[in-house]
Order: structure tokens, then sequence, then C-alpha cells
């Protein structure tokens, strides 16, 4: 209202004034542009001056407070006004910037002016804080977002995520598949940022919130109830950060905490953490970006308050011992979490629907008895994928002829008397779950897998390299069982890089080394969409990236960008891990100097309801699906580089876990061992369509040298024969040029030419082919290099005189030049050069006979002479200690190729 009257303040007049019968007058003045507002303002609460709370600290009547005052408090700042008798002067006006629309309003400053008190949280808001070792976690939930099932406005530190859950009202299934979704969202405006490029409206999810999305998907799915069908999604948008705090483990407890106060059922609260292993603090939970940086180790743990349900992260090359005293800490931390966010969410959250039951298992009994015998059989005789999924399928029909069209066991009886008939998607459910069971028994009890292995035993490895892809810089075929994975590498410059684009990463973040992974729907023999990466895809080819990047060696070491593709071809259990073996045997086909060999392997669970447990190695598609864990393990032969684990029940102990990563140590071992056996093997050296790239650190103050005015010198290099690219790049100490060249040859020739732009003029140095830029009657002037040339004088422009330089020379004509005098006056002398030529060949001698070295001073002032007779020549020759090259003839004169050619006599004159 009072906007709307300031817009409008026209209808009033400027010499208006309010009376409240106390013998007080108020009235706008000419100096005030706003007359209606002080009005409207002053007309809500009564008399300035005699209004409780004008009084300031003598009178803190709360009964006097007035609503809409502190409502305008908040839109236009604190208003402060005077009773007066008479109009103010101008001095007393002042100019308060609003908060509400950006308009300026005017008041009359007081000495004495209304003090209001702070205003109230709204009703309804509840809020909790846990301090985490001086951290102070927040969650609010009741005044953002209350249409919602359940939202938390959740913080750590400055970073804030706004996260809602809802269901639908309706099941869309009958449990047996959790129908959740998880969208997490940076906001580019909470870092202070604008989105780069045409469009700057957030759309696409980049990779990295594909990532969390699917961190916080995989904690929270084991944390639902059995039976409930009903379509649940949570969102979640980062509305602040700090540039400190990281974000994954925030994401995932107020994910968990916005479920925990909603209507939507939940066994247990979640929540999640974040260890690093730092070099001087140790282990540290929640570390600060800038700590994570420094760390050797990123786990990030998601659990409730009595066990763990999803880690993920990687280490560089770290014991299994170190990575169970990680798992430890963090998930102390997490119980902590989950006790607080229990505790609060029973006293301010919603009342739990219950219109869901759990999966009947009547049906299954049903089928256990009359189809248990031939499910058996088929898994007792089928030793692929393929041949099990042909003898089950004379099963699963059966099964739908004779239950399909029958009534319903577990239906309630309707009131029309009609039962409730069985469908063929109720059969097909419970059949998988019959099927499970007989899996599951046969494991326990039999010790016998579907494959016919052992627990402990690894599917059959064949692998091939060597460059069968013949235009390709790096290839190998991992197979692994029915698991298979064609890795390609392909190795380019600092232009190949990836940008990493996040509100939560620096503008200039650039991957050097990726990873790329493609599941077709072909690789299960199955028809799919086809097109953009889909949340597997990403999520698994970071896992692969991530299990490589601690043996890739560093862009000093070398200077190539390595983009690593995984096509898998086959799939039957851990594509992800094949592509850790395959991305390996690639990376060594392509001459990438490892610092050594990584493989990956996905240990299994069975888990029993009294406790009892088994766990596989090498697991199948199948007992992926019907198990109750996924744990991929990759590294060396005794150390961990990555790992992620997700469990389907709630139960897995720090001794189960102990037990899985001490058994995939053994399997990586017989990994690595097949992997050693490849034929053909790697190459280990650069192939031959493989560029030459090179990095060459230069002072940082010939950056500008070497780009030249308007790039003039950068773009001449570029033009050498053989070069493919060029890019200039600085650090804070020094400057770097990486060269990317079609063969050595001519990467030599670029970096010889890089050496003489950031190296200066040198007394005693031939320049070779220097360009002439300026002919005059007292000589000419040349240019060795870019910016760097200077004057040959005409006495020293030729053995023979030369009367005039514009006879015989032109701009553009290339001579032959020594440089006598070097720093920003250099001089040249061209005639020196033809001496120190005809001495190596022999043209020019001696009067006396002797060599050069017996001559004497004045013998060398005197000069040369010709063999076959000629005028004496003088010839000074600067006796500076260039190595290496000896002008006598003990060593070859200068190559056409090379632009300079250092020289030294070999007589100390």
């Amino acid at each position: 209202l009072v906007r709307a009257q300031v817009f409008d303040s026209k209808r009033f007049s400027q010499e208006e004034s309010a009376d409240w019968g106390c013998g007080h007058r108020w009235s706008g003045h000419p100096w005030s542009p706003f007359p209606a507002m002080q009005h409207a303002l002053l007309g809500s609460i009564g008399c300035p001056s005699c209004c409780p709370l004008r009084q300031g600290s003598r009178s803190q009547t709360s009964d006097s407070f007035n609503p809409f005052l502190a409502r305008t408090q908040r839109l236009c700042g604190p208003p402060v006004f005077q009773a007066q008798r008479r109009p103010p002067r101008r001095s007393q006006l002042t100019s308060m910037h609003s908060r509400g629309g950006g308009q300026r309003c005017r008041a009359v400053q007081s000495e004495d002016p209304i003090i209001l008190p702070p205003a109230s949280p709204a009703p309804g808001v509840h809020r909790l804080e846990i301090d985490l070792d001086g951290q102070k976690l927040a969650f609010e939930t009741g005044e953002i977002g209350r249409l919602a099932g359940g939202a938390v406005m959740a913080s750590l530190g400055g970073t804030v995520i706004y996260t809602t859950a809802c269901s639908a009202t309706s099941s869309a299934d009958d449990g047996d598949f959790m129908p959740l979704s998880v969208h997490y969202a940076e906001r580019y405006s909470s870092a202070g940022k604008t989105r780069t490029g045409f469009i700057k409206r957030d759309g696409r999810p980049q990779d990295m919130e594909t990532l969390v999305s699917r961190l916080v998907d995989r904690s929270l799915r084991p944390a639902f109830p059995p039976g409930w069908g009903h379509d649940t999604q949570v969102l979640q948008w980062v509305m602040s950060y700090d540039g400190a705090s990281t974000t994954e483990p925030l994401a995932i407890t107020a994910a968990s905490a916005a479920l925990a106060v909603s209507d939507i059922p939940l066994k247990s609260v979640v929540a999640g953490a974040r260890v690093a292993l730092l070099p001087t603090l140790g282990l540290v939970v929640n570390p600060t970006a800038q700590q994570l940086e420094e760390s050797a180790l990123d786990l990030v743990i998601a659990g409730t308050e009595a066990a763990v349900l999803m880690i993920e992260g990687f280490c560089n090359l770290l014991p299994e011992e170190k990575l169970l005293e990680a798992i430890k800490l963090g998930h102390n931390n997490i119980a902590m979490q989950c006790k607080a966010i229990s505790e609060w969410a029973a006293r301010v959250g919603k009342e739990k629907r219950s219109d869901f039951a759990a999966p009947s298992t009547v049906l299954d009994d049903f089928l256990l008895s009359a189809l248990g015998t031939d499910i058996k059989t088929a898994y007792l005789h089928s030793g692929t994928k393929q041949e099990r999924a042909t003898a089950m399928r004379p099963v699963r029909q059966n099964a739908y002829d004779i239950f399909v069209h029958l009534p319903d066991p577990a239906a309630v009886p309707s009131d029309t008397g009609t039962p409730k008939l069985l469908d063929a998607a109720t059969v097909k459910r419970s059949l998988k779950r019959v099927e499970a069971s007989i899996m599951r028994s046969l494991v326990t009890q039999e010790n016998f897998r579907a494959d016919g292995r052992s627990t402990t035993e690894v599917r059959p490895i064949t692998s091939r390299a060597g460059g069968f892809l013949p235009y390709t810089h790096g290839c190998a075929l991992f197979t692994r069982g029915e698991t298979q994975a064609l890795a390609v590498a392909t190795l380019g410059s600092v232009s190949s890089a990836q940008r990493l684009q996040s509100a939560t990463a620096e503008d200039d973040d650039l991957a050097h080394f990726y990873l790329q992974y493609f599941f077709p729907p072909s690789c299960t023999g199955e028809t799919g969409r086809m097109g953009a990466a889909g949340r597997r895809e990403i999520g698994h080819g970071k896992l692969a990236e991530r299990a490589l990047a601690p043996v890739v060696p560093e862009a000093e070491h070398f200077a190539y960008t390595i983009r690593l593709e995984s096509t898998i071809t086959e799939s039957n259990g851990s594509s992800s891990m094949a592509s850790v073996c395959g991305g390996c045997l690639a990376m060594l086909d392509a001459g990438v100097p490892l610092l050594d060999s990584v493989a990956g392997v996905a240990m299994g669970l069975i888990l029993e309801p009294d406790g009892k447990h088994t766990i596989l190695t090498d697991i199948l598609g199948s007992e992926d699906a019907l198990g109750d864990m996924d744990f991929k393990v990759a590294g060396t032969a005794d150390a961990v580089t990555a790992f992620q684990m997700d469990i389907k029940v709630e139960g897995i102990t720090l001794e189960v876990m102990e037990k899985a990563l001490a058994q995939a140590r053994d399997a990586r071992r017989s990994i690595l061992v097949s992997m050693e056996a490849c034929s053909p093997p790697p190459r280990r050296a650069l192939g031959e369509n493989a560029p030459c790239i090179a990095r060459m650190q230069i002072p940082k103050l010939k950056v500008g040298a070497v780009k030249g005015p308007g790039g003039r010198t950068i773009l001449a290099l570029e033009e050498t024969p053989g070069c493919i690219d060029i890019k200039v790049t600085t650090d804070r100490q020094f400057g770097w040029v990486e060269i990317v060249a079609e063969n050595q040859t001519a990467m030599n020739l670029i970096k010889q030419q890089i050496s003489d732009v950031t190296t200066d003029l040198q007394a005693g140095t031939i320049y070779r082919n220097a360009k002439v830029t300026g002919v005059h009657p007292y000589g000419c002037f040349i240019e060795c290099f870019a910016d760097h040339g200077g004057l040959v004088q005409k006495a020293d422009l030729d053995i023979q005189r030369t009367l005039k330089p514009e006879d015989v020379w032109m701009e553009g004509d290339y001579m032959d030049v020594i440089c006598l005098v070097g720093g920003e006056k250099a001089r040249f002398s061209r005639k020196e050069v033809q001496l120190i030529d005809a001495d190596r060949q022999g043209e020019w001698e001696w009067p006396n006979g002797r060599s050069t070295e017996e001559q004497s001073p004045e013998d060398l002032e005197r000069g040369m002479v010709r063999k076959r007779g000629g005028s004496m020549l003088a010839s000074t020759l600067p006796p500076l200690p260039v190595e290496p090259v000896d002008f006598f003839g003990k060593s070859q004169g200068p190559t056409s190729s090379s632009l300079r050619t250092p020289w030294t006599p070999s007589s100390p004159q």
C-alpha cells in the first residue's frame, strides 16, 4: 500500500496536514517529494510525539508495536520522523535508500528517532543447528516452500541449499520399484556469477550436477520402506556458495531432512559427510575446498545412525586400512547428524503417509512351489547369459499361462464379491523375487554361482592392444567373461582439454585427462534411446576417470592432453571396471608413461536375515540386480585409487567392508597378471599418427616478445612447415609455450626459433638469413628475428668495397651476419661471416703460411689473403667464448635450417 501511494503522491497536496486531537500537527513540506508516503505512515501509527514507540528506550510497551509499521520498515528502511509545529529547515532533511523497489524517499532527521523492536521470526518457522567441530550446520523449515511436501533451507557456513520433497497422491507401482528422482542444480547467482555464452538462463545440468544428483539418489533409495510406490521427487538448488564449503555432503543431508519433515515415509534419517587426508592434519571431516585440493583422499559417505549406505571417492594410492579408518571417522559424524535431525523432525515434521503396503509374498509361495525346480535347473545348466535367458524363457511363459487371470490370493475381497485377477505385471514381479531367492540360496548354501564360478574367482580375461585400430593413437580391447570394453586413447594439445563449467568451480579450470564412457543398447542385445549421455554413462565414466587419474603423469612431465573413450561392446556386469582395465592398456599403447598399472573389480554381497553374508568377486549383471551390494574397487596391486559402494539393504558394517576390500585386492592382483599377458602387448611409445607436443618454459617478461606486436611473431611461428598449433600461457612465476608439430624436425626448428626470440642478441653469434628491413647510404638495417636486429655499417657489408649499399641490397633480401655489439643498439657485420666461412672452406690463407693459432697480433691485424692471389683484407674476429662450434674446421659449419650458429676462435686473441 505504501509503495503504491508513493507513485500516486500527486493526489495529495504538499500542504496537507494531519491532526490527532492532541495539539500536535504534522504537515508535508515543499522540500519533501513524497508527502503521501509520510501521510500514510503517520496516519497508521498516530501522533509521532505521543506514540510510545517514539520514546525509544524510555518506553518499551510491546502492546504499541504496529505490524504495518514493521512491514514498512522491512520494505523501506527504518522511518525517522519528527512532530513539528513549523516547517523544518533544509539541513534537517536527509535522503534514505528504500530497499523495496530501489526508490529514494526523504524523511525528517530527528535526534530522538522512533526505535522499533527487532522483527520476530515468522510464525511456524522451525530451526535446527548442529555443531560439527566448530562448523554450524543449520536447517530451517516453515517459511519457504510451504506448499511442498517438505521444504528445508540447509546451510553450512555461507553455502545454502534449498531442498523440496514431494510425492504423488496415488501409487504408480506396487512397491517393487522405487520411483525416485533427484535433481540438483547450482545457480550461478549463488557465487555471484552469470552463465557464459549466449544463453544466460540456467538450463541443462552440467556433469557435476548430474554426479551430485546420483550421490543423493543412491544415498536415499535404501532408506524408503518396502512397498512405497508413489512417484517421489527431490529438488535441490544451491542458492548461496561461499567458495569454502563443499556441497555434496550438504546436499545429501538436506534431501534427507526435507524427507524427514515431509509426509513421505522414511525408514531412518540419512546424513552425509566428507573425509579428507591432509599432509599435516591427517583425517579431517568436512574439509574446505582449499584443503581438499591438498588431500590424498576424497571420500563422500552417507549412512544412517546405525550403518553405512553409500560411499564414493578416490584417493592417491592409499592402502585399504587407511580407507577403513576414514569410513569409520565419517560414520561417527553422520550418526551425530542423524540423531539430531530425527529428534527435530519428530517435533516439527508432518504426519507420515500410510497409503501403501509391503509387497505380498503369497503369490511368491505359489510360484516357488510350482516353478522352483525349473528355475533352479535353468541356473544350474546355463553357463552364459544368453543360455540362461533361453532356459528361463519357457519358465516365464509357463508362469504367465498358469497364473495370469487367476484370482489374486493376496487381494482383499471387494464389497461386490468380484475377486481381483492377477495381471502379467504382477506375476512378473513375483517371479523376479522367486528367481532372486533361488539364486541367493544357490550361492549361500551350495557355493554355486550362475556361471559356475566360486565366490572368489574372477571370470576369464583376454586383452589385446598393439594398434589394431591403425589410425588411432592408442587402443585396447579388454574382455572379462561377457563384459567387453573397447578403449581408445587420443593425445592432443591444451586446446583439447575439457573446460569445467560450474557455478562452484573456477572459470579457468581445465581437465587435461578425462574419460568418456559409452553404453549403447546393443551391448546387452537390446534396442533403446540414442543421444546425449545419460546419468549412468556420466557417473560410470567419472568413476573410471578417477580410478586412472592418480597414475597419469603431470603436465610438466607429459605435455599431452589425454582423452580416453570407452565403448562397451558387451555388458554382463561391471562395465565401468572393464573401462578402467581397457583404458589403462590403451594409454600404455599410446605411449603415456603411467606411474603404474591399474585394474578394477566389482564385489557383491548376499546378506541373510540372520546376519550371515557371502561376498562375491567379479559379479554378474544378475548378481548385481538380485544381490544386496555393488562395491566397485579400483587400484594398483597394493593400493586403492577409486571406490564406489551402493547397497540395497541396511546393515553393512565395517567388518563386511573390510572383508570385501581384502577380497577385492586379491582380485585386482589376479586381473593385473592377466593384463600383463596382453597379446599383442601395448606399444608403450608414441604412434606414427600422434602429434609431437612439447612445453617450453620462458621468462614471464618474454611472453610479449613471443606473441609480438599484434600477434605477428606467433603467427609467423605458426607458419613454420610442420607446425600444428602454438599456445602461450602464464602462471604465477613463468611463461609456458605449448608447441604441437607434425614431426620432431619441425618441433626442433620451432623450439630454436622461440629460443631465439626469448634470448637477447649476443655478441659473437652468427645469425643466418637475417632479413634486410632498410637500406641507407651508411649501411643496412637487418632483422635476425622478430624485433631483434640492428645496423650493418657500410664498411661491414662485404669483403669487397661497397660504394653504394642501395645498388647491391634492397628490402626483403637476406644476409648472414655476426653480432659485433649486443644489446638494444646492436651492430652486425656481414664481412666477418664471409671471412669465417672462407676460412672454413680453405679459400683464404695467412701470408706466412702458418695457422691462425700461430699468428701474432700484428699478423692478425694485417689479415688473410686469397690462395690464388688478391689483396690483403683486414679481419677483426671478436674473441667471445660461445660454445660449442669451432670455425677452424674441427666441426661442421652451420646448416641452412639453423637460424644462428655460435662460434669461438681457438686462440686467446
